[in-house]
């Protein structure tokens, strides 16, 4: 019986590591300081949630994030499928610094608002299309203090996110 059990137990264990990663999702956080009008956007996703993804992104590299052509189609990526408005108006975005450590990576870039009283923000992602059909990704707005979170999915619209009365 003990043998039984011992067998079970080593399958179980076995079995963990597969069933530990069932989707692929990934973080996005924008913060917004009114006083300053600075804007920063932070992308998170697990590497092996990305390098898949890397194939149809970066033709021209390897699908691997130890190739800088493959870290930089990531980036233009990115920059190139994410479009934030505050208050009706568009806020571009540049790169600021990329950072991978591991199966953690992480893509910062940062823009600037005049709009000293947000009363709205609307974001629009659809990072890696067609490549993960659960991709989901978080965003988590920010200003002063407030925090609204919406969530993207394969072909989700743009999404607004309100702060009543303006957040200054």
């Amino acid at each position: 019986m003990n043998r039984a059990l011992l067998v079970a137990a080593l399958s179980a264990g076995l079995a963990t590591p597969a069933l530990a990663h069932r989707g692929h999702a990934g973080l996005t956080v924008i913060e917004i300081d009114p006083a300053s009008g600075a804007v920063s956007v932070s992308h998170r996703f697990s590497a092996h949630d990305v390098e898949p993804a890397l194939v149809s992104i970066a033709p021209g590299a390897q699908p691997s994030l130890d190739d800088p052509r493959a870290v930089a189609g990531l980036e233009t990526h990115l920059r190139q499928r994410f479009r934030l408005d505050i208050d009706g108006a568009a806020v571009p975005v540049t790169h600021a610094a990329t950072d991978l450590a591991g199966d953690n990576i992480r893509v910062a870039f940062v823009g600037e608002t005049t709009d000293r009283d947000i009363a709205a923000m609307t974001v629009d992602l659809d990072f890696f299309p067609g490549v993960h059909d659960d991709q989901e990704q978080q965003v988590n707005v920010r200003i002063n203090g407030v925090t609204r979170t919406v969530v993207f999915r394969p072909g989700s619209a743009a999404q607004t996110v309100a702060f009543a009365g303006g957040a200054a």
